[in-house]
């Protein structure tokens, strides 16, 4: 009598589901479990300076608005061409639980703030290669065979929150550039030392100044920091103060402006203009007259070439690489449509129409 034993006929792509379903994506059970991911105390720090928080607005606004496409390249006889193929389902929206959008906005978040970026595999075809992602946050991943700040190469031993992450389902995104969070450090402390001495100016309603005894018995150190505590709070409550006759307020004639240390701050948002590498005129920063735009497609170009492209690259070369796509196969994010100018009509834009305006310096 034969004996017939049952075969597993299911395909490769499908067992690889099942294992990733069983196990957590990347054999993490906390993918995907959000309550789990965390952005970073330093992150959330960096993002309280208002030019650190529109440079990293402008680059990853930018690069979410770009769509994703596939070429191939062919030999012509004389030279290599570029050839569009119609592109994987997966390069509109990497992640079907959400937008192509936000996926590259954090992608770039990731990169500018720590020099690196992580999507695990989801789902594979039946030759392998990925067809869904998910982003998880760097601040939740740990490298163990590698320390920060400087990353020399792919990881090859992952965590997530402690976990383990399977690295061949992972795809890591290097930047050329070393993150914010460790070049900037000290441009950081800083700026936010410099805005708490302002504030301090700003949030006390008492004018700066001293109370100076006139007359009467020495008063001790402990009777004078009482004194002075007492009328700043009274101060606080009502613009009207009371003194005798033995003490005078003397009020401080420094000028309010160098209280607020605004030529410090001002200098200060163009240091950190050069961390977050970004024109300095495009978040506001003085440029000291080094750099002049003429119109809103140079400034375009500005944050292309200066802030956005090193983390465009990044992307585009890790999405090309043969775990991603078949050898021969590479993808590119589409600058040309940004970059191109557009007629919003007559009267509503200066620069519509043909008219050319002249070059503003913004260091003026």
């Amino acid at each position: 009598m034969a004996i017939f034993r049952k075969v597993n006929t299911m395909p490769a792509a499908a067992v690889h589901e099942q294992i990733n379903a069983a196990a957590g994506v990347a054999g993490n059970p906390n993918v995907n479990n959000f309550i789990a991911y965390q952005s970073g105390f330093d992150r959330a720090n960096a993002m309280l300076s208002p030019t650190i928080s529109r440079s990293r607005d402008l680059i990853c606004s930018m690069v979410g608005a770009l769509s994703i496409g596939q070429y191939s390249l062919q030999w012509t006889g004389e030279d290599l061409e570029e050839m569009a193929i119609p592109p994987d389902v997966w390069m509109q929206q990497p992640d079907p639980s959400t937008t192509r959008n936000w996926i590259l906005s954090q992608t770039t978040d990731d990169l500018i703030f720590h020099g690196r970026a992580f999507w695990v595999v989801k789902k594979r075809n039946g030759y392998g290669f990925p067809t869904e992602f998910e982003w998880i946050p760097a601040a939740s991943v740990q490298t163990l065979d590698q320390q920060p700040p400087v990353w020399f190469g792919m990881s090859n031993q992952l965590t997530f929150t402690g976990l383990k992450l399977e690295t061949q389902d992972v795809i890591q995104f290097l930047s050329p550039i070393n993150g914010l969070l460790y070049t900037g450090q000290r441009a950081l402390q800083t700026a936010f030392r410099l805005d708490r001495s302002a504030e301090r100016f700003a949030t006390n309603e008492t004018p700066a100044g001293y109370l100076q005894q006139k007359g009467g018995e020495p008063m001790s150190g402990e009777d004078l920091s009482n004194l002075a505590a007492a009328w700043s709070a009274a101060r606080r409550e009502s613009a009207i103060g009371a003194l005798n006759e033995y003490v005078e307020w003397v009020e401080s004639s420094l000028d309010p402006s160098k209280l607020q240390l605004t030529e410090a701050r001002t200098y200060q948002a163009l240091e950190l203009a050069r961390v977050a590498n970004i024109p300095p005129y495009l978040v506001g920063a003085p440029t000291g007259g080094g750099m002049t735009y003429a119109n809103a497609q140079q400034a375009r170009q500005d944050l292309y070439l200066f802030g956005a492209k090193p983390y465009i690259d990044c992307i585009e070369q890790t999405l090309s690489m043969n775990n991603v796509l078949p050898r021969g196969r590479y993808c590119k994010l589409d600058v040309a449509a940004y970059l191109e100018s557009y007629d919003l009509g007559a009267g509503s834009d200066p620069t519509a129409a043909g008219a050319e305006p002249a070059a503003t310096n913004m260091g003026k």
